[in-house]
């Protein structure tokens, strides 16, 4: 019977296991990331300014924390022993993970810049568009976890969803845009909320990256 191979071939030895346990550190802080986002979302429709830029500022926080865990094990793979093929295939997921952090980080900046109470139509297409990024780190957050117990299957079945959530919010942002450009708003709130819709429909692009990589390195796996 074939002998099912660990992902990356990194669980044997004490560095292997420590790099391990960064990398799922870096996992949850960017899923953390997001939600702190989605808190700020919610703040600010909800119209309480000081929850809103309390969460803002987790995000930032987060975003932080998550940069500093990449540069960690950016520095540790660089002396690492891994094999080289290994080692770069770990180096790119770590880089494309800190990515959603950046995005979603560059989302919560442009939020915390619009003041203007927005139309509740406009409200609604941006609460729907948290929802759905919420919902792919969710799941993207549970196919890596899946990936480094070697459960492939799973890790699969999470990806395909984060794909199915990644058009579902290229449809949200088209719908989104419509809603803003449709309203009477003042030329900075205007080009804020855009903005916002870009950078939201923009952290669901990079999930989806982090996504493909996981289908990748599950098939290698095999």
């Amino acid at each position: 019977m074939k002998e099912t191979r660990n992902i990356l071939g990194w669980l044997g030895m004490a560095e292997e296991r420590s790099m391990l346990a960064d990398a799922q550190k870096h996992v949850d802080e960017t899923y953390q990331t997001v939600v702190y986002f989605s808190n700020a979302v919610k703040a600010f429709i909800a119209g309480d300014l000081n929850a809103k830029t309390i969460a803002i500022e987790k995000v930032r926080e987060s975003e932080h924390n998550a940069d500093t865990l990449r540069s960690k094990m950016v520095s540790a793979l660089s002396e690492s022993l891994l094999l080289p093929p290994d080692r770069e295939d770990l180096m790119h997921f770590v880089k494309t993970l800190d990515k959603i952090a950046d995005w979603t980080n560059g989302a919560a900046r442009i939020l915390g810049f619009i003041e203007q109470k927005l139309p509740d139509n406009i409200l609604k297409n941006i609460s729907t568009a948290t929802e759905l990024i919420l919902d792919s780190i969710s799941k993207l957050k549970n196919g890596i976890h899946s990936l480094i117990k070697n459960d492939l299957k799973k890790a699969l079945e999470d990806c395909a969803e984060v794909d199915r959530l990644e058009h579902d919010a290229d449809d949200q942002k088209k719908t989104l845009i419509e809603s803003i450009v449709h309203t009477k708003l003042e030329p900075p709130t205007l080009l804020l909320s855009y903005q916002l819709a870009e950078y939201m429909e923009g952290v669901t692009d990079k999930i989806e990256d982090a996504a493909d990589f996981i289908k990748i390195l599950a098939i290698k796996s095999k």
